[in-house]
């Protein structure tokens, strides 16, 4: 073994207090316990939930959602080779297995990731790319009426939050979402915390809110993290309008918008994003198992369909 792993109680040394999704009002939000520390020529850190596996059969981890990586604390990601898993030692951990989320736009720095989808991105570098059919929806919904607001996230207003919030939870309803996702108000008032974050509203004449999508900064790039339109507005896509707007801020940033994925390619998601998005890339996520014997004894040779750890498969 050349390099060692340890889990820190401290989760906030995995902390960057200007990158959201290593920020401490996401890392709250998303109940991160513990950092893990990769100790190799150079230390390798990571945000993590530390989970108790059912039955008492010990402990395991997860990164939070969206993209926190395993990085380089206090510096830039460094041209370095990756590293391979089976050269680090794990047991100090105390972990049987951990699912790493890597970043967008950058290598991981571990060996033997998994491509799990595909993102697709606005990027001002490039010509802007839209579809015909989605400007003249943009222009027919600007011409009845509807507008974009776009309000800094700590700045939102409890009405704005709450008509998000019932247009985010339809939307989860209609896509049959795992409960996971289906996130309370709480939770994204506390990621509106982070200073670089923002809530833009599609609202009708009459002020209400037809659909919202929770932007922020982080890594170089304005992430499209979580959205949703209400069941009545459906028809007249207002989150074309948003998408449209959130790819105005890229360029008055600088920055390329990461757009996400689909939830499986090829789906209506997928294509939606593809009207909008002029790049696309990989991207990486890590299935680490720490303890191999336990691993095998909790998963009983089940065949889990590309989940992981398999002993958590539905």
């Amino acid at each position: 073994m050349s390099a060692r792993a340890e889990l820190l109680e401290d989760a906030g040394a995995a902390a960057a207090a200007d990158e959201f999704f290593r920020s401490q009002p996401f890392m709250a939000a998303e109940g991160v316990t513990h950092s893990l520390r990769i100790s190799a020529d150079v230390d390798l850190v990571a945000p993590l939930i530390v989970r108790e596996i059912p039955g008492g059969e010990g402990l395991d981890a997860s990164s939070p959602y969206g993209f926190p990586g395993l990085g380089y604390p206090g510096v830039p990601d460094r041209a370095t080779r990756p590293l391979e898993p089976a050269s680090v030692d794990w047991s100090p951990t105390g972990l049987v297995s951990a699912f790493i989320r890597h970043r967008v736009g950058s290598r991981p720095p571990l060996a033997g990731t998994t491509v799990r989808n595909r993102v697709f991105l606005a990027d001002p570098e490039l010509p802007r790319k839209s579809r015909p059919s989605d400007r003249q929806q943009i222009r027919r919904n600007l011409r009845s009426g509807y507008e974009v607001r776009a309000v800094g996230g700590p700045d939102v207003s409890d009405a704005d939050l709450a008509g998000f919030h019932l247009a985010y939870t339809q939307t989860m309803r209609r896509a049959a979402a795992a409960e996971r996702y289906f996130y309370d108000a709480a939770y994204f008032r506390g990621v509106l915390g982070f200073a670089d974050s923002w809530l833009l509203l599609a609202v009708e004449p009459g002020g209400t809110v037809a659909a919202g999508s929770l932007l922020a900064r982080s890594d170089g790039l304005l992430h499209y993290y979580l959205s949703g339109t209400a069941d009545q507005q459906l028809r007249d896509s207002p989150m074309k309008n948003i998408v449209g707007s959130i790819c105005d801020l890229g360029e008055q940033y600088g920055l390329p918008v990461n757009l996400g994925g689909g939830l499986s390619p090829g789906d209506a998601l997928e294509e939606f994003k593809r009207g909008f998005a002029n790049r696309d890339e990989e991207w990486h996520t890590s299935e680490l198992v720490c303890d191999l014997g336990a691993y095998e004894r909790l998963a009983g040779g089940r065949d889990p369909g590309g989940f992981f750890p398999a002993y958590r498969a539905p």
